[in-house]
């Protein structure tokens, strides 16, 4: 990950909302296109930009995939941020 990636990963509207929705807890697509207009295609896009970033993992349980945040992806980001309140 890089930091310029996770910070364009939570620039948009629709991912800061799936990474609220997946602080609650683990969740489907299904399950976290419900709370967004757009699409289940347009969610897995979302998430395998988080994915990307190393802002989500996902787990795969027969044929669903299972997105949760990665506590790893958003520590490097908040070290990375604390430097800036250190000084």
């Amino acid at each position: 990950m890089t930091f310029a990636d996770a910070f364009l990963a939570i620039a948009d509207p629709n991912r800061r909302h799936l990474l609220e929705e997946l602080r609650r807890g683990p969740k489907t697509v299904s399950e976290l296109a419900s709370g967004l207009p757009v699409s289940r295609p347009a969610v897995s896009q979302h998430l395998k930009i988080l994915l990307d970033a190393g802002l989500v993992d996902v787990e795969a349980h027969g044929t669903r995939r299972i997105y949760a945040v990665s506590a790893g992806g958003f520590m490097k980001l908040n070290i990375w941020l604390d430097q800036f309140w250190e000084a």
